[in-house]
């Protein structure tokens, strides 16, 4: 499913990663593991074709980068990336679902789709977002006020749930997850790298960032110079221009 050798990326100020090598095959999990202001994001970014790398090459199901982005995006999602896919506070759980699920029917459909009969649509759409919230272990019903729950509501693993099972609703066949770590206790962390296992075991490739990968998982590290974390920040302001 995605392959790496010696994948770079420079920024104005020097390398956000640099070196990176990976051989993963489908329904695997990949940590990417580092300190923050490595260049972990960036590298997740780049290998669901959201960032443009400068050195060396990579493939996703056979789709080469960088020369392929946007045919790679088409079959990747992001899960919760800082400052690219995060949730919106002043949405509701059910906002956001409604809203991913309307946005994946108009940009992905074919015309034949959207010229179905709008109970067809809305029930299609419907399966779409149980499945994922299935997926992604996410009740509704167990949330304060259901789908109604604001998302500045949700506890920490409640929102990375919440993303997960946006992206899902696209049906990728990658996924990616920031932060998958961060802020949890052990025990929350336990449950969300079993739900990203579970997921791989089903199929989906998951691509997670961590400060520490989990036993089992294919493990790529990034290192910390000074001008690493310099071109990770170039490189992500960047990003939106790849």
């Amino acid at each position: 499913m995605i392959t790496a050798e010696n994948l770079g990326l420079k920024g104005p100020r020097g390398w956000a990663f640099r070196g990176v090598c990976l051989t993963a095959a489908p329904g695997a999990l990949v940590a990417i593991e580092g300190p923050s202001g490595s260049g972990r994001t960036c590298l997740l970014l780049a290998l669901t074709g959201r960032m443009r790398t400068t050195e060396g090459h990579a493939e996703v199901a056979g789709l080469p980068l960088p020369g392929r982005l946007t045919a790679v995006r088409r079959i990747t999602a992001l899960g919760p990336v800082p400052g690219v896919s995060e949730l919106d506070p002043a949405l509701t759980v059910a906002e956001h679902l409604r809203e991913r699920a309307l946005l994946q029917r108009r940009f992905t459909g074919s015309l034949r789709s959207l010229l179905r009969p709008r109970t067809e649509r809305a029930a299609e759409a419907r399966s779409r977002i149980d499945a994922a919230l299935e997926s992604a272990g996410l009740d509704l019903a167990a949330l304060p006020k259901a789908g109604r729950t604001s998302v500045r509501d949700l506890e920490r693993l409640q929102a990375l749930r919440l993303s997960v099972a946006l992206a899902l609703i696209e049906r990728p066949q990658v996924l990616a997850v920031d932060d998958t770590d961060l802020k949890l206790s052990d025990a929350e962390r336990a449950e969300a790298w079993k739900l990203l296992r579970t997921l791989a075991d089903g199929g989906i490739t998951v691509v997670a960032v961590c400060s520490q990968a989990p036993e089992g998982a294919i493990t790529v590290r990034t290192g910390a110079g000074p001008t690493e974390e310099e071109g990770a920040a170039d490189a992500l302001a960047e990003t939106g221009r790849a």
